[in-house]
């Protein structure tokens, strides 16, 4: 019987917190040192998360060669040759675990090769919806069958105009674009709806331009991508993680006294915006001079939020919300019910159990704030943000906050519990 994490008022963030690396940034990293070859290398990396872990130990079967040496990944044999050749990937099956990261970023990676390779997953993986992505791939080449339980690809990839749905994930297009620029000839990207997600894309665009490869974006809808490019080794430092950070800078909001060291004020990260929802909620944000940023409020007034471009700090932000005065949305939050779970259920009941109020619509919630929650058992619904929203609850919980699977934040965050409750300070 899984007893669960049990928090209580002994167990609060404080002191100052080193984030973990940006996941989304580290995906993207590896990916296009992978391709760059000899002699790129990527430096704050850890891979103890199980989604990195899953991207870096895919790349390794395709043939990536690095050596490790405590944060840093130096690449010893790049994959660009490797893909091109049949008899090398022929056969392949990449396990992608639950990591929708890994997956999608990888199709297109292995559409390059003729040979006939498989991807597999856990979890609501492969549940979550692919086939618009995969038609797009198809009218270009690339073959795919899914069933439930893995996905059969066989390329090549030709050049052509890729039209994609923008409102069901932006990794379909991240995707494209770190591949697209190797085929033999120019490519489009057309969106079909509008892109949501945005900031991720951009995120995406320049790393690899850090790695030397670009691309032409044209307005809203469409991505010219230049074909016959070659990756560039590279230096490369993983920022720290705004998602990790959202929930620390939310508790010093909630009244913790806690900074985030590792985050960067100008970066391109999507869930930077927790910073401005943070502020529109009447708290403050400073960075000292030593780049430890800290979140503190003294009244909290309720908002609208529209997270269509950040979808993963609706865990956060709701439990933010919950002690706003007057009424919040979050709007804008449709894609979350086919995250890790139905996050937009999953949300308002694990909260709803602690005492929140909470009104669950088809693509919203609606939050009435109140003063404190009763504490409880949490269902963490085996999603790592949800058992991270349900610590950051337990701040302003009566009683004692018990949440089931606790060991799902490895996903993301293995070292979340350690950090929330205290026990991991700078000296």
């Amino acid at each position: 019987m899984n007893i669960g994490k049990t928090i209580g008022k002994d167990c609060i963030p404080r002191g100052t917190v080193c984030l973990p690396p940006s996941k989304s940034l580290s995906h993207r990293a590896l990916i296009c040192a992978a391709m760059a070859g000899e002699g790129a290398a990527i430096k704050n990396i850890k891979t103890d998360g199980e989604d990195v872990a899953a991207t870096l130990a895919c790349l390794e079967k395709m043939g990536l060669g690095f050596l490790r040496q405590e944060d840093a990944i130096t690449v010893t044999e790049g994959i660009g040759g490797t893909i091109c050749h049949r008899h090398k990937m022929d056969g392949i099956s990449l396990d992608c675990g639950e990591s929708g990261s890994t997956l999608r970023f990888l199709i297109p990676l292995l559409l390059l090769s003729p040979a006939n390779t498989t991807m597999t997953g856990r979890g609501r993986l492969l549940e979550r919806p692919l086939k618009g992505y995969l038609n797009a791939l198809e009218a270009n080449g690339g073959k795919s069958i899914k069933d439930d339980w893995c996905l059969r690809l066989q390329g090549p990839l030709r050049p052509g105009i890729y039209e994609l749905p923008g409102n069901l994930s932006s990794q379909f297009v991240s995707g494209l674009l770190m591949i697209l620029p190797l085929l033999e000839g120019s490519s489009k990207i057309r969106m079909t709806t509008a892109l949501e997600s945005e900031p991720y894309v951009d995120m995406t665009i320049d790393v690899m331009r850090d790695f030397g490869v670009t691309v032409e974006r044209r307005g809203k809808s469409e991505f010219l991508i230049p074909g016959e490019q070659v990756y560039a080794p590279a230096d490369y430092k993983v920022e720290g993680d705004y998602s990790a950070g959202a929930y620390f800078l939310v508790a010093g909001a909630l009244g913790c006294d806690v900074g985030c060291r590792g985050l960067s004020a100008d970066s391109a990260q999507g869930d930077k915006e927790i910073l401005n929802f943070i502020r529109r909620c009447g708290g403050r944000i400073e960075m000292d001079e030593e780049g430890i940023m800290k979140a503190t409020a003294n009244e909290l007034r309720s908002i609208t939020a529209d997270i269509s471009q950040c979808p993963d700090l609706a865990p956060p932000l709701s439990v933010l919300l919950c002690f706003c005065k007057g009424e919040s949305r979050i709007v804008g939050a449709g894609r979350l019910r086919m995250k890790e779970s139905d996050r937009l259920r999953s949300i308002s009941e694990s909260l709803n159990s602690l005492g929140a109020k909470i009104t669950e619509g088809p693509d919203y919630l609606t939050i009435q704030g109140v003063d404190e929650l009763y504490g409880g058992r949490v269902d963490s619904h085996n999603d790592h943000r949800i058992a991270m929203a349900a610590a950051l609850a337990s701040i302003k919980s009566r009683g004692a906050v018990t949440i089931s699977d606790p060991e799902c934040v490895n996903k993301s965050y293995p070292a979340f519990f350690r950090d929330f409750c205290g026990q991991k300070k700078e000296e």
